[in-house]
């Protein structure tokens, strides 16, 4: 079979394509080669003009030449409009994908993630004095982990042997099964095996909402993954503040010395609030070039969009001094923070004199008290030595409680706007959720607010307030709305199936037994089209009132009937 004929659906389903980027002393930042290379594919949800031009400056490190050797980052970009995800086994294979999975872990079509692996290394031979190549893996899914392994062992492939390690990564990807949560998944890559495992929603309940990822075989050293601890250390004495600022998506610059600093950084930031998802925007590494550019350093600072931005070029600076949210990064050998933490800034018109100082600067004062106990852990931990993967289970469950405490009262004002089991009638449509009333909810919390049970202090009511203007809190509120409206239409499924059909015909027109007829036929279809989980059983029955009601309808109604089911 040639390369053009194939389908590349189970590729599609992992990966978007592949795309090495080099400078041209003429044209500067340009795709060299897109892998796989196929005509067909390429036709399908094709990179837009713009889309290739974002990647090609995303792909170097932003305003920073003198790194020398090999860098690791990522980054996000919009996808221009009038894209659609294909071949369809691929779009089928994200839908499975996303009724499966975590929140936190669900994709969003609109968005491509880009792995990049950067070599810069001085060479001679070139006129220009230095050799610099990306390689990037396109994909939709943001299993980060995962992919910043692969994009190191098929990188280092490529910088070592040529083209070819790309082309069999390809021809690799489109033999895995489909990536479905819940199933620990054995894929083989170019001499390696890699075990995966991706968090299904019957997990909902772990500390971790990230993948597990293990790599052997193939002789490859593996690149670090980005852990909490390592990541959060320098900010530790701002945890409060920053789980505040992510919870209510607020407008947030993260400026770093180097995109993997700065990607780690932001992408860490994003899951501090997890099971929440955080379903505003986000951009672990962003340059001057994008096209979303000016809309980010408008000076106006009350339209500024629901973001965490991470940037490198010291250009931000001014460019974005107007943001109310900033976190400064020093070089990570810098541990200046951890030996003596200094207290959050608040922001003044004075707030950037001092453009290279890191810290967190804000002008939004938290609504909680700090929680002093975790950061005398963590520090005790620092003294201990005490393993990373431990410093980060720790403050995982830190964030986790954090969360969990925020959401009960949500969760419990949204359990008494379900109609009461009575009131669905096997006969009339299943009864709907009422509508969340945000100034009903903030009284509700006098009788059965967190402060009730939680040990932290403060204003928990502004911070709610704060929260039901967000993205995250629509984002939370339509996933919950979602799944409530499903468990009715069980429910009343259930409930017909279970009536006695026969009472209900007695006296009934045939207008009226035709209606049922359609209605349940209907149900039934709309169940399959959106995946709602109808037990066999209750398939059985309602087919089962189908065919009775048939029965005695007139012969040529029947007729009409069958053809069209």
């Amino acid at each position: 079979m040639e390369k053009s004929d194939y389908d590349w659906g189970g590729f599609r389903s992992w990966v978007h394509s592949v795309v090495v980027v080099t400078f041209d002393l003429e044209l500067g930042q340009v795709i060299e080669n897109t892998f796989p290379a196929s005509e067909s594919l390429n036709q399908l949800d094709a990179l837009s003009e713009q889309d290739r031009t974002n990647i090609c400056y995303l792909a170097f490190p932003d305003s920073n030449s003198g790194i020398m050797g090999d860098i690791q980052f990522h980054f996000r970009i919009r996808r221009s409009a009038g894209h659609a995800i294909g071949p369809e086994s691929a779009a089928l294979a994200h839908d499975n994908f996303n009724a499966r999975c975590l929140p936190p872990l669900q994709l969003d079509q609109n968005f491509l993630f880009g792995f990049a692996y950067f070599r810069q290394v001085k060479d001679s031979s070139i006129r220009r004095g230095y050799y610099q190549k990306s390689v990037i893996i396109l994909t939709y899914l943001p299993l980060v982990s995962f992919f910043t392994q692969i994009s190191a062992i098929v990188s280092k492939k490529f910088f070592e042997n040529g083209e070819l390690p790309l082309e069999i990564f390809c021809h690799d990807v489109d033999r895995w099964p489909t990536p479905v949560p819940g199933q620990h998944l054995t894929l083989p890559l170019l001499g390696s095996v890699i075990e995966l495992h991706i968090p299904a929603l019957s997990s909902r309940h772990t500390d971790n909402s990230n993948e597990t990822v293990t790599v052997s075989g193939g002789g490859v050293s593996l690149s670090p993954t980005h852990d909490l601890f390592p990541t959060l250390l320098p900010l530790l004495e701002h945890l409060h503040c920053l789980w505040e600022l992510v919870l209510t998506a607020e407008p947030v610059v993260v400026l770093a010395p180097s995109p993997s600093q700065c990607t780690s950084t932001v992408q860490a930031l994003t899951t501090i609030i997890h099971p929440l998802r955080y379903v505003a925007d986000y951009r672990p590494f962003y340059t001057i070039h994008d096209a979303d550019f000016k809309e980010m350093t408008s000076s106006n600072s009350s339209a500024l969009p629901a973001i965490i931005l991470g940037v490198t070029n010291p250009f931000f600076n001014k460019a974005l001094q107007h943001w109310p949210n900033q976190i400064r990064l020093a070089e990570p050998s810098c541990k200046a923070s951890v030996k003596s933490p200094s207290k959050l800034k608040r922001s003044s018109s004075t707030k950037f004199q001092s453009e290279s100082k890191p810290g967190v600067f804000t002008q939004n004062k938290p609504h909680l008290e700090k929680d002093k106990d975790i950061v005398k852990r963590i520090l005790k931990g620092v003294q201990l030595r005490r393993p990373t993967e431990v410093q980060s289970a720790l403050l995982r469950r830190f964030f986790l409680e954090r969360t969990q405490t925020f959401l009960i009262p949500l969760e419990r004002y949204l359990a008494g706007l379900m109609p009461l089991a009575r009131t669905i009638s096997p006969y009339r449509a299943p009864p709907k959720v009422k509508p969340f009333n945000s100034d009903e909810f903030i009284r509700s919390l006098e009788q059965s607010g967190p402060q009730l049970t939680s040990r932290t202090k403060g204003d928990w009511a502004s911070l709610y307030r704060r929260f039901l203007k967000s993205p995250n809190f629509v984002g939370w509120y339509n996933a919950r709305h979602a799944e409530v409206s499903s468990k009715l239409s069980l429910l009343h499924l259930e409930c017909l199936s279970e009536a006695k059909i026969e009472i209900w015909m007695e006296g009934k027109a045939e207008v009226e037994l035709v209606d049922m007829v359609l209605r349940i036929r209907g149900k039934l279809e709309e169940g399959e089209r959106t995946g709602l989980p109808i037990s066999d059983i209750v398939k059985e029955r309602l087919e089962l009132h189908v065919k009775r009601i048939v029965s005695t309808l007139p012969e040529d109604l029947q007729t009409v009937i069958k053809t069209k089911s």
